[in-house]
Protein backbone atom coordinates (compact mmCIF):
# COMPACT_ATOMS: atom_id res chain seq x y z
CA UNK A 1 0.00 0.00 0.00
CA UNK A 2 2.80 2.40 0.94
CA UNK A 3 4.59 1.64 -2.33
CA UNK A 4 1.49 2.58 -4.32
CA UNK A 5 1.14 5.82 -2.39
CA UNK A 6 4.81 6.63 -2.97
CA UNK A 7 4.40 6.04 -6.71
CA UNK A 8 1.34 8.28 -6.82
CA UNK A 9 3.09 10.96 -4.81
CA UNK A 10 6.14 10.80 -7.10
CA UNK A 11 4.14 11.73 -10.22
CA UNK A 12 5.64 14.88 -11.73
CA UNK A 13 2.47 16.91 -12.21
CA UNK A 14 4.48 19.79 -13.67
CA UNK A 15 5.72 17.52 -16.45
CA UNK A 16 2.22 16.12 -17.02
CA UNK A 17 0.77 19.64 -17.33
CA UNK A 18 3.55 20.70 -19.72
CA UNK A 19 2.84 17.73 -21.97
CA UNK A 20 -0.92 18.40 -21.89
CA UNK A 21 -0.63 22.19 -22.21
CA UNK A 22 -1.62 22.35 -25.89
CA UNK A 23 -4.76 20.14 -25.57
CA UNK A 24 -5.79 22.08 -22.43
CA UNK A 25 -5.35 25.39 -24.29
CA UNK A 26 -7.54 24.16 -27.16
CA UNK A 27 -10.19 22.82 -24.80
CA UNK A 28 -10.38 26.31 -23.27
CA UNK A 29 -10.53 27.98 -26.71
CA UNK A 30 -13.30 25.62 -27.88
CA UNK A 31 -15.25 26.01 -24.62
CA UNK A 32 -15.11 29.79 -25.09
CA UNK A 33 -15.97 29.84 -28.81
CA UNK A 34 -18.71 27.18 -29.02
CA UNK A 35 -21.40 29.15 -27.11
CA UNK A 36 -20.50 32.38 -28.95
CA UNK A 37 -20.64 30.72 -32.39
CA UNK A 38 -24.35 29.96 -32.02
CA UNK A 39 -24.05 26.55 -33.72
CA UNK A 40 -26.50 23.90 -32.61
CA UNK A 41 -25.10 20.78 -30.95
CA UNK A 42 -26.44 18.63 -33.81
CA UNK A 43 -24.74 20.71 -36.50
CA UNK A 44 -21.45 20.86 -34.59
CA UNK A 45 -21.35 17.09 -33.99
CA UNK A 46 -22.22 16.46 -37.64
CA UNK A 47 -19.33 18.65 -38.78
CA UNK A 48 -16.86 17.04 -36.37
CA UNK A 49 -17.85 13.50 -37.45
CA UNK A 50 -17.49 14.49 -41.12
CA UNK A 51 -14.03 15.95 -40.52
CA UNK A 52 -12.94 12.93 -38.51
CA UNK A 53 -13.77 10.69 -41.46
CA UNK A 54 -12.11 13.11 -43.90
CA UNK A 55 -8.83 13.77 -42.05
CA UNK A 56 -8.03 10.91 -39.65
CA UNK A 57 -6.42 8.58 -42.23
CA UNK A 58 -4.08 11.37 -43.35
CA UNK A 59 -3.00 12.17 -39.78
CA UNK A 60 -2.44 8.50 -38.93
CA UNK A 61 0.12 8.36 -41.76
CA UNK A 62 2.38 10.60 -39.62
CA UNK A 63 2.81 8.05 -36.81
CA UNK A 64 5.27 5.67 -38.48
CA UNK A 65 8.08 8.23 -39.16
CA UNK A 66 7.71 9.51 -35.58
CA UNK A 67 8.18 5.93 -34.38
CA UNK A 68 11.39 5.75 -36.46
CA UNK A 69 12.71 8.94 -34.86
CA UNK A 70 12.27 11.07 -38.01
CA UNK A 71 9.92 13.57 -36.40
CA UNK A 72 6.92 15.20 -38.08
CA UNK A 73 6.89 14.19 -41.73
CA UNK A 74 6.08 17.30 -43.76
CA UNK A 75 6.96 15.09 -46.73
CA UNK A 76 3.51 13.50 -46.48
CA UNK A 77 2.57 16.22 -48.98
CA UNK A 78 4.38 14.13 -51.61
CA UNK A 79 1.82 11.34 -51.13
CA UNK A 80 -0.99 13.89 -51.39
CA UNK A 81 0.37 15.09 -54.76
CA UNK A 82 0.65 11.49 -56.00
CA UNK A 83 -3.03 10.97 -55.11
CA UNK A 84 -4.05 14.15 -56.97
CA UNK A 85 -2.21 13.04 -60.13
CA UNK A 86 -3.92 9.62 -59.86
CA UNK A 87 -7.36 11.20 -59.41
CA UNK A 88 -6.86 13.53 -62.38
CA UNK A 89 -5.97 10.55 -64.60
CA UNK A 90 -8.90 8.45 -63.30
CA UNK A 91 -11.27 11.40 -63.87
CA UNK A 92 -10.04 11.66 -67.47
CA UNK A 93 -10.59 7.92 -67.90
CA UNK A 94 -14.19 8.48 -66.71
CA UNK A 95 -14.07 5.77 -64.04
CA UNK A 96 -16.35 6.81 -61.19
CA UNK A 97 -17.62 5.63 -57.82
CA UNK A 98 -15.78 3.09 -55.66
CA UNK A 99 -14.00 1.49 -58.69
CA UNK A 100 -12.59 4.93 -59.55
CA UNK A 101 -11.36 5.40 -55.98
CA UNK A 102 -9.74 1.95 -55.90
CA UNK A 103 -8.03 2.60 -59.25
CA UNK A 104 -6.82 6.00 -58.01
CA UNK A 105 -5.27 4.31 -54.96
CA UNK A 106 -3.60 1.69 -57.18
CA UNK A 107 -2.17 4.39 -59.50
CA UNK A 108 -1.03 6.56 -56.59
CA UNK A 109 0.88 3.79 -54.77
CA UNK A 110 3.83 3.40 -57.22
CA UNK A 111 4.15 7.20 -57.53
CA UNK A 112 4.11 7.51 -53.72
CA UNK A 113 6.73 4.76 -53.39
CA UNK A 114 9.11 6.48 -55.83
CA UNK A 115 8.64 9.85 -54.13
CA UNK A 116 9.01 8.23 -50.71
CA UNK A 117 12.31 6.53 -51.66
CA UNK A 118 13.62 9.83 -53.04
CA UNK A 119 12.55 11.71 -49.92
CA UNK A 120 13.91 9.02 -47.57
CA UNK A 121 17.33 9.07 -49.23
CA UNK A 122 17.52 12.85 -48.93
CA UNK A 123 16.49 12.69 -45.26
CA UNK A 124 19.21 10.12 -44.60
CA UNK A 125 21.71 12.78 -45.67
CA UNK A 126 20.14 15.27 -43.24
CA UNK A 127 19.98 13.28 -40.01
CA UNK A 128 18.83 15.45 -37.12
CA UNK A 129 17.23 17.96 -39.51
CA UNK A 130 14.53 15.75 -41.00
CA UNK A 131 11.56 18.04 -40.37
CA UNK A 132 12.92 21.18 -42.02
CA UNK A 133 14.40 19.08 -44.85
CA UNK A 134 11.07 17.33 -45.52
CA UNK A 135 9.34 20.73 -45.43
CA UNK A 136 11.66 22.11 -48.12
CA UNK A 137 11.34 18.83 -50.04
CA UNK A 138 7.59 19.37 -50.25
CA UNK A 139 8.20 22.73 -51.96
CA UNK A 140 10.70 21.18 -54.37
CA UNK A 141 8.39 18.32 -55.39
CA UNK A 142 5.51 20.80 -55.62
CA UNK A 143 7.47 22.53 -58.39
CA UNK A 144 7.75 19.22 -60.28
CA UNK A 145 4.03 18.57 -59.68
CA UNK A 146 3.15 22.01 -61.11
CA UNK A 147 5.28 21.26 -64.19
CA UNK A 148 3.50 17.92 -64.71
CA UNK A 149 -0.09 19.20 -64.34
CA UNK A 150 0.45 22.61 -65.97
CA UNK A 151 2.53 21.63 -69.03
CA UNK A 152 3.00 17.88 -69.45
CA UNK A 153 -0.62 16.78 -69.01
CA UNK A 154 -2.32 17.25 -72.33
CA UNK A 155 0.90 17.77 -74.28
CA UNK A 156 2.93 14.65 -73.40
CA UNK A 157 0.65 12.79 -70.96
CA UNK A 158 -2.61 12.12 -72.88
CA UNK A 159 -5.65 13.95 -71.48
CA UNK A 160 -8.76 13.47 -73.64
CA UNK A 161 -11.56 15.44 -72.01
CA UNK A 162 -11.76 19.20 -72.48
CA UNK A 163 -13.65 19.56 -69.19
CA UNK A 164 -10.35 18.81 -67.42
CA UNK A 165 -7.89 20.56 -69.77
CA UNK A 166 -7.24 24.27 -70.00
CA UNK A 167 -8.66 25.98 -73.13
CA UNK A 168 -5.17 26.22 -74.67
CA UNK A 169 -5.18 22.42 -75.10
CA UNK A 170 -2.71 21.36 -72.41
CA UNK A 171 -2.50 21.77 -68.65
CA UNK A 172 -5.21 21.01 -66.08
CA UNK A 173 -7.91 23.43 -64.98
CA UNK A 174 -7.78 25.01 -61.53
CA UNK A 175 -10.60 22.76 -60.32
CA UNK A 176 -11.29 19.18 -61.37
CA UNK A 177 -14.74 17.85 -60.51
CA UNK A 178 -15.00 14.52 -58.67
CA UNK A 179 -18.79 14.51 -58.80
CA UNK A 180 -18.80 10.84 -59.87
CA UNK A 181 -16.86 9.93 -56.71
CA UNK A 182 -18.23 12.54 -54.31
CA UNK A 183 -18.82 10.89 -50.91
CA UNK A 184 -19.30 7.47 -52.52
CA UNK A 185 -17.21 5.89 -49.77
CA UNK A 186 -18.88 7.95 -47.05
CA UNK A 187 -22.39 7.11 -48.26
CA UNK A 188 -21.90 3.40 -48.93
CA UNK A 189 -22.66 2.19 -45.38
CA UNK A 190 -23.69 5.50 -43.82
CA UNK A 191 -26.17 5.55 -40.96
CA UNK A 192 -28.08 8.47 -39.50
CA UNK A 193 -28.21 8.77 -35.71
CA UNK A 194 -30.32 11.65 -34.35
CA UNK A 195 -29.65 13.71 -37.46
CA UNK A 196 -25.89 12.99 -37.45
CA UNK A 197 -24.56 11.20 -40.54
CA UNK A 198 -21.94 8.57 -39.61
CA UNK A 199 -19.81 7.27 -42.54
CA UNK A 200 -19.43 3.74 -41.19
CA UNK A 201 -17.29 2.32 -44.03
CA UNK A 202 -14.86 5.25 -43.82
CA UNK A 203 -14.47 4.70 -40.07
CA UNK A 204 -14.00 0.94 -40.65
CA UNK A 205 -11.09 1.72 -43.01
CA UNK A 206 -9.62 4.14 -40.46
CA UNK A 207 -10.07 1.49 -37.74
CA UNK A 208 -8.26 -1.09 -39.89
CA UNK A 209 -5.34 1.32 -40.28
CA UNK A 210 -5.25 1.78 -36.49
CA UNK A 211 -5.15 -2.02 -36.02
CA UNK A 212 -2.41 -2.25 -38.65
CA UNK A 213 -0.30 0.34 -36.79
CA UNK A 214 -0.79 -1.48 -33.46
CA UNK A 215 0.18 -4.79 -35.12
CA UNK A 216 3.07 -3.24 -37.06
CA UNK A 217 4.70 -1.91 -33.86
CA UNK A 218 5.06 -5.52 -32.67
CA UNK A 219 6.66 -6.84 -35.87
CA UNK A 220 10.41 -7.17 -36.39
CA UNK A 221 10.44 -4.14 -38.71
CA UNK A 222 8.35 -2.12 -36.24
CA UNK A 223 10.74 -3.01 -33.41
CA UNK A 224 13.67 -2.02 -35.63
CA UNK A 225 12.05 1.35 -36.30
CA UNK A 226 11.54 1.95 -32.58
CA UNK A 227 15.16 1.00 -31.92
CA UNK A 228 16.34 3.41 -34.64
CA UNK A 229 14.10 6.12 -33.19
CA UNK A 230 15.62 5.67 -29.72
CA UNK A 231 19.30 5.57 -30.72
CA UNK A 232 20.63 5.13 -34.26
CA UNK A 233 24.16 4.13 -33.19
CA UNK A 234 22.94 1.47 -30.76
CA UNK A 235 20.55 0.17 -33.44
CA UNK A 236 23.41 0.04 -35.96
CA UNK A 237 25.57 -1.88 -33.47
CA UNK A 238 22.67 -4.32 -33.02
CA UNK A 239 22.84 -5.14 -36.75
CA UNK A 240 19.91 -3.01 -37.93
CA UNK A 241 20.28 -1.34 -41.33
CA UNK A 242 19.42 2.16 -40.07
CA UNK A 243 19.28 3.95 -43.44
CA UNK A 244 17.07 1.30 -45.04
CA UNK A 245 14.71 1.25 -42.03
CA UNK A 246 14.34 5.04 -42.15
CA UNK A 247 13.58 4.98 -45.88
CA UNK A 248 10.91 2.29 -45.37
CA UNK A 249 9.23 4.43 -42.69
CA UNK A 250 9.03 7.42 -45.05
CA UNK A 251 7.78 5.26 -47.95
CA UNK A 252 5.03 3.81 -45.74
CA UNK A 253 4.03 7.28 -44.57
CA UNK A 254 3.95 8.62 -48.15
CA UNK A 255 1.86 5.71 -49.44
CA UNK A 256 -0.62 6.02 -46.56
CA UNK A 257 -0.82 9.79 -47.12
CA UNK A 258 -1.70 9.14 -50.77
CA UNK A 259 -4.52 6.77 -49.78
CA UNK A 260 -5.67 9.28 -47.15
CA UNK A 261 -5.75 12.05 -49.77
CA UNK A 262 -8.06 9.96 -51.97
CA UNK A 263 -10.42 9.58 -48.98
CA UNK A 264 -10.13 13.31 -48.26
CA UNK A 265 -10.87 14.43 -51.84
CA UNK A 266 -13.79 12.03 -52.38
CA UNK A 267 -15.38 13.71 -49.38
CA UNK A 268 -14.73 17.19 -50.80
CA UNK A 269 -16.03 16.26 -54.27
CA UNK A 270 -13.41 18.22 -56.25
CA UNK A 271 -9.68 18.80 -56.58
CA UNK A 272 -8.22 22.28 -56.25
CA UNK A 273 -5.48 21.22 -58.68
CA UNK A 274 -2.75 23.64 -57.67
CA UNK A 275 -3.50 24.16 -53.98
CA UNK A 276 -5.34 21.14 -52.49
CA UNK A 277 -2.11 19.65 -51.15
CA UNK A 278 -0.41 22.89 -50.10
CA UNK A 279 -1.71 23.03 -46.50
CA UNK A 280 -2.43 19.33 -45.94
CA UNK A 281 0.87 18.62 -44.19
CA UNK A 282 0.67 21.74 -42.03
CA UNK A 283 -2.90 21.16 -40.84
CA UNK A 284 -2.41 17.41 -40.24
CA UNK A 285 0.72 18.03 -38.18
CA UNK A 286 -0.98 20.84 -36.26
CA UNK A 287 -3.95 18.55 -35.48
CA UNK A 288 -1.62 15.80 -34.24
CA UNK A 289 0.23 18.24 -31.97
CA UNK A 290 -3.06 19.66 -30.66
CA UNK A 291 -3.91 16.11 -29.58
CA UNK A 292 -0.91 16.10 -27.24
CA UNK A 293 1.70 14.47 -29.49
CA UNK A 294 5.29 15.68 -29.67
CA UNK A 295 8.10 15.48 -32.20
CA UNK A 296 9.29 12.14 -30.79
CA UNK A 297 6.12 10.66 -29.27
CA UNK A 298 2.65 10.17 -30.78
CA UNK A 299 -0.19 7.70 -30.35
CA UNK A 300 -3.46 6.84 -32.07
CA UNK A 301 -5.30 8.58 -29.20
CA UNK A 302 -3.43 11.81 -29.99
CA UNK A 303 -4.73 11.60 -33.57
CA UNK A 304 -8.42 11.45 -32.67
CA UNK A 305 -8.21 13.95 -29.82
CA UNK A 306 -6.35 16.32 -32.13
CA UNK A 307 -8.91 15.98 -34.93
CA UNK A 308 -11.77 16.74 -32.53
CA UNK A 309 -10.13 19.76 -30.86
CA UNK A 310 -8.41 21.26 -33.90
CA UNK A 311 -11.40 20.98 -36.21
CA UNK A 312 -13.85 22.11 -33.55
CA UNK A 313 -11.77 25.28 -33.40
CA UNK A 314 -11.81 25.45 -37.21
CA UNK A 315 -15.60 25.21 -37.26
CA UNK A 316 -16.46 27.67 -34.50
CA UNK A 317 -13.65 30.28 -34.79
CA UNK A 318 -15.01 32.15 -37.89
CA UNK A 319 -18.51 32.41 -36.40
CA UNK A 320 -17.17 33.45 -33.01
CA UNK A 321 -14.94 36.02 -34.73
CA UNK A 322 -17.90 37.38 -36.68
CA UNK A 323 -19.97 37.68 -33.49
CA UNK A 324 -17.23 39.42 -31.49
CA UNK A 325 -15.77 41.74 -34.17
CA UNK A 326 -18.40 41.74 -36.90
CA UNK A 327 -15.86 40.26 -39.35
CA UNK A 328 -15.71 36.49 -39.96
CA UNK A 329 -12.24 36.87 -41.51
CA UNK A 330 -10.87 37.50 -38.01
CA UNK A 331 -11.79 33.89 -37.20
CA UNK A 332 -10.08 32.72 -40.42
CA UNK A 333 -6.89 34.59 -39.54
CA UNK A 334 -7.07 33.29 -35.99
CA UNK A 335 -7.26 29.62 -36.93
CA UNK A 336 -4.42 29.90 -39.48
CA UNK A 337 -2.33 31.76 -36.88
CA UNK A 338 -3.07 29.05 -34.29
CA UNK A 339 -2.05 26.29 -36.75
CA UNK A 340 1.44 27.75 -37.14
CA UNK A 341 1.64 28.76 -33.46
CA UNK A 342 0.93 25.21 -32.28
CA UNK A 343 3.72 23.78 -34.45
CA UNK A 344 6.13 26.47 -33.25
CA UNK A 345 5.21 25.88 -29.61
CA UNK A 346 5.64 22.11 -30.00
CA UNK A 347 9.09 22.51 -31.56
CA UNK A 348 10.19 24.93 -28.82
CA UNK A 349 8.92 22.56 -26.10
CA UNK A 350 10.66 19.61 -27.77
CA UNK A 351 14.00 21.43 -27.94
CA UNK A 352 13.63 22.69 -24.35
CA UNK A 353 12.89 19.18 -23.04
CA UNK A 354 15.80 17.75 -25.03
CA UNK A 355 18.21 20.29 -23.53
CA UNK A 356 16.81 19.67 -20.05
CA UNK A 357 17.36 15.92 -20.48
CA UNK A 358 20.91 16.48 -21.71
CA UNK A 359 21.59 18.73 -18.73
CA UNK A 360 20.17 16.15 -16.30
CA UNK A 361 22.25 13.39 -17.93
CA UNK A 362 25.36 15.56 -17.66
CA UNK A 363 24.69 16.23 -13.99
CA UNK A 364 24.20 12.52 -13.31
CA UNK A 365 27.47 11.71 -15.09
CA UNK A 366 29.32 14.40 -13.11
CA UNK A 367 27.84 13.08 -9.85
CA UNK A 368 28.89 9.53 -10.75
CA UNK A 369 32.44 10.69 -11.53
CA UNK A 370 32.63 12.57 -8.23
CA UNK A 371 31.41 9.46 -6.40
CA UNK A 372 34.11 7.37 -8.11
CA UNK A 373 36.82 9.87 -7.16
CA UNK A 374 35.61 9.92 -3.55
CA UNK A 375 35.59 6.11 -3.35
CA UNK A 376 39.07 5.96 -4.93
CA UNK A 377 40.44 8.43 -2.35
CA UNK A 378 38.83 6.45 0.47
CA UNK A 379 40.50 3.29 -0.84
CA UNK A 380 43.92 4.98 -0.98
CA UNK A 381 43.61 6.30 2.58
CA UNK A 382 42.62 2.84 3.81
Amino acid sequence: MNTKKDKTASVDWGSVLRQASVPIMFIIICAFCIPISGLSANMLINEIVTRMGRNSFLILSLLIPIMAGMGLNFGMTLGAMAAEIALILVSDWQIVGIPGMVLAVIVSVPISILLGIFCGKILNEAKGREMITSYIMSFFVNGIYQLVVLYLMGSIIPIKHTSIKLPRGYGIRNTVSLLGMRQKLDNLLAINVAGVKIPVLTFIIIGLLCLFIVWFRRTKLGQDMRAVGQDMEVARDAGINVERTRIISIVMSTVLAGIGMVIYLQNMGNIATYSAHSQIGMFCIAALLVGGASVDRASIGNVFLGVILFHTMFIVAPRAGAYITGDSMIGEYFRVFVSYAVITLALIMYETNKRRMRSAAGQQLAAAQEAEKASAKGGEQA
